[in-house]
C-alpha cells in the first residue's frame, strides 16, 4: 500500500485519509474516489490529497477485518459486518465468555496493523454484548500479515459464551454453640442470590454441626440427590486440609482439589470433587455481595466448566478484588478506603473506682509496673492511635502511672454513674478522621500488642466487618474493635452498661477473632484473681 500525498490528477481509486472540502458539501475520510469525485475537487481548487492506494497484495480493511472475526467467532457469538475496518462480535445469549488468551496475545503480536480486544476472560456477559472487536488499523493489510494472523487462530476459535447450565445446587451451613440464627440466615440468603444470578437454583439447603462426620453425611445426601455444585458455608473459616470442612469432603469419599486461592477477598475457599460434582468451602466473605475469589469459581462451574488446581492458583494476576488507590480515579466511600490501612484510636478504660477489690486494681504493681501502664503500652506498640486513656477516680495516680508515655488523658467527672459514661467521654475524644476505636480495658495487662493488631487487620468496612471481636474457647473478650458507625448508639448508653450489648442488634456486622491465649478473657476483679496474676 501506498500512503501519501497523491496528486489530484492521479488520485482515482485512490483511499482519502483525510476529508476533503468542496463547493457541495465534504468528502470524507475512507472515501474512495471516482472519476466524478476528481472533477469536482480539481474544480473547486485541489491539487493533491493524502490518500492510499493499495496493490494486489493488500486486503481492504473491512474485507481482513470480517475474515478475523469469523474465525475468531465461537459457540455463543455472532459476527457483525464490518466497518471502517472494525468487525464486533457479540453474544448470543447470557453467559460466560472463554477467551485463549495466549493465542490472542499471538495474534496481537503478528503486525501492528491487525488489533483484537476481548472482554476480560471469564467475565459474565448478557445477550447482545459486545465481547470483542477486531480493528484494522490502516486502509489494509498486507496479505501475507493477514495469513499468517489467521494461521495464529487456526481452526478452533478464540472466544464462545457458554451459558449458564440451570443447575440445581445444594448449600451446607455449618454451626457451632455461640453461631447465631441470623448468621445462618444470612449465609443461606447471600448464596441463594448468587445461584439464581447465575441462571441456577438452590434446591436444598440444610444446617448441621460444624463437625466432621455431619459435614460428611450431609454431603453424600446432596450429592446422592444429583446436585450440582455443593457449596458448604462453614462456621469457622477453612485454615487445613485437616481442618472441618475439608475432612468431611474426604470422609464422603471426595478429594479436595485444592485450598485457598491467590485472590483477595477469597483466599479461604476450598475446592474439591466428588464423583463430578463441584464441592466448595464458601469463604466467610461470601456473605457480602461484592465480589470475590468465590464467585469466579462458582460461575465457571454454574457454565459447566472445569476448574482444575492450576486454574484457580492462575487466578492471582488480576486477583486483588479491592480497589486500588494507585489508580487515576479510585471510587469514592467505603471501596476506595478499603486498600489502604485503617485509623483505629485506643481507648483505654481506666476511671473505675476497683469496688471488688477494695483497692484500685489498675495501681497494682505486676514485674515492675503498674497494671494500667501495662495495658497502655500494648496500645502504645500496636497500630492504635493515638491512644486515650479515660480517667476518673484517683485520676492524678493513672496519669503518673502513664507519665512519659505518649498517651492523651480524658476526664470523666461522670465516672461513678458507670461504665457508659466513661465509653462515652472516650468516644467523644476520638479523631473525626479515625475510622473506629480500640476499646480496651484497664485491667487485662495480658493482652498485647499482637492481639490489638489482629483486630484491626480483620477491620473493613466495605465488607460490613466493622465490630471486631476477640475470641477464646468460643467465649468472646476484650478489647472490641468498634467501627464510627456504631458510635452513635455506643453513645446512647447509660449506667454501668457496656457496648456489648450492642452487639447482638449488630450480629452481622461482628468478625470474630480466634486467639490461641486466654489474655483476652483475662481481668483481675478480685484480690484472688490479682495474686494469681503476681505468683
Amino acid at each position: 500500500m501506498k500512503f501519501g500525498e497523491i496528486p489530484i490528477a492521479s488520485a482515482e481509486g485512490a483511499i482519502l485519509a483525510h476529508s476533503v472540502k468542496h463547493k457541495a458539501g465534504m468528502f470524507r475520510k475512507g472515501r474512495v474516489l471516482s472519476a466524478t469525485d476528481i472533477a469536482l475537487l480539481a474544480e473547486c481548487g485541489v491539487a493533491q490529497v493524502f490518500a492510499a492506494r493499495l496493490s494486489d497484495d493488500d486486503v481492504p480493511e473491512d474485507k481482513a477485518a470480517e475474515a478475523v472475526a469469523k474465525a475468531i467467532a465461537g459457540e455463543g457469538t455472532v459476527v457483525q459486518a464490518p466497518f471502517t475496518g472494525r468487525a464486533n462480535l457479540h453474544a448470543r445469549q447470557r453467559g460466560l465468555v472463554v477467551i485463549d488468551q495466549e493465542r490472542v496475545r499471538d495474534f496481537n503480536r503478528v503486525h501492528e496493523s491487525l488489533t483484537l480486544a476481548t472482554s476480560a476472560p471469564f467475565e459474565i456477559v448478557e445477550e447482545r454484548q459486545m465481547v470483542a472487536t477486531v480493528k484494522v488499523i490502516p486502509f489494509a493489510v498486507p496479505r501475507d500479515m493477514l495469513e499468517e494472523g489467521l494461521s495464529v487462530i487456526g481452526a478452533d476459535p478464540l472466544i464462545r459464551v457458554e451459558s449458564f447450565k440451570h443447575r440445581r445446587a445444594g448449600l451446607i451451613i455449618t454451626r457451632l454453640p455461640q453461631t447465631k440464627p441470623s448468621l445462618i440466615a444470612k449465609s443461606e440468603e447471600a448464596i441463594r442470590g448468587r445461584i439464581a444470578e447465575l441462571d441456577g437454583t438452590l434446591a436444598e439447603v440444610t444446617v448441621v454441626e460444624h463437625a466432621v462426620m455431619a459435614v460428611g453425611d450431609a454431603v453424600a445426601k446432596l450429592h446422592a440427590k444429583g446436585l450440582n455444585p455443593i457449596l458448604i458455608f462453614g462456621a469457622s473459616a477453612i485454615v487445613d486440609r485437616g481442618d472441618v470442612i475439608p475432612a468431611a469432603l474426604e470422609k464422603a469419599q471426595g478429594e479436595v482439589v485444592h485450598l485457598g486461592m491467590p485472590v483477595d477477598p477469597g483466599n479461604l475457599m476450598m475446592f474439591g470433587r466428588l464423583e463430578g460434582a463441584a464441592v466448595i468451602g464458601v469463604p466467610s466473605c461470601a456473605r457480602s455481595p461484592k465480589l470475590n475469589g468465590f464467585d469466579w469459581v462458582l460461575a465457571r462451574i454454574m457454565a459447566g466448566l472445569h476448574v482444575s488446581g492450576q486454574d484457580i492458583m492462575d487466578m492471582g494476576a488480576g486477583g486483588l478484588l479491592k480497589e486500588i488507590p494507585s489508580r487515576p480515579s479510585p471510587r469514592e466511600g467505603e471501596d476506595a478506603k478499603s486498600q489502604r490501612a485503617p485509623k483505629i484510636a485506643g481507648i483505654i478504660l481506666a476511671a473505675g473506682r476497683s469496688t471488688r477489690m477494695g483497692a484500685n486494681k489498675l495501681m497494682s504493681i505486676i514485674g515492675d509496673r503498674p497494671m494500667v501502664r501495662m495495658t497502655a503500652e500494648a496500645l502504645l506498640a500496636s497500630a492504635a492511635g493515638p491512644v486515650l486513656v479515660v480517667t476518673g477516680h484517683e485520676r492524678e495516680r493513672v496519669e503518673a502511672a502513664l507519665q512519659g508515655l505518649d498517651v492523651r488523658f480524658v476526664h470523666n467527672p461522670a465516672y461513678a454513674s458507670g461504665l457508659a459514661s466513661s465509653l462515652k467521654a472516650g468516644l467523644a475524644a476520638v479523631p473525626q478522621d479515625a475510622e473506629g476505636a480500640v476499646v480496651a480495658l484497664g485491667d487485662m495487662p495480658l493482652v498485647s500488642a499482637q492481639h490489638i493488631d489482629r483486630l484491626i487487620s480483620a477491620f473493613s468496612p466495605a465488607e460490613k466487618r466493622t465490630i471486631i471481636v476477640p475470641v477464646h474457647a468460643g467465649e468472646r473478650g476484650n478489647p472490641v474493635l468498634w467501627g464510627r458507625e456504631h458510635f452513635a448508639e455506643m453513645l446512647s448508653l447509660d449506667g454501668d452498661r457496656g457496648a456489648k450489648v450492642l452487639m447482638e442488634a449488630s450480629e452481622d456486622h461482628v468478625t470474630e477473632i480466634a486467639m490461641r491465649s486466654d489474655a483476652v478473657l483475662a481481668d483481675f476483679d478480685t484480690p484472688e484473681a490479682l495474686a494469681r496474676l503476681t505468683r
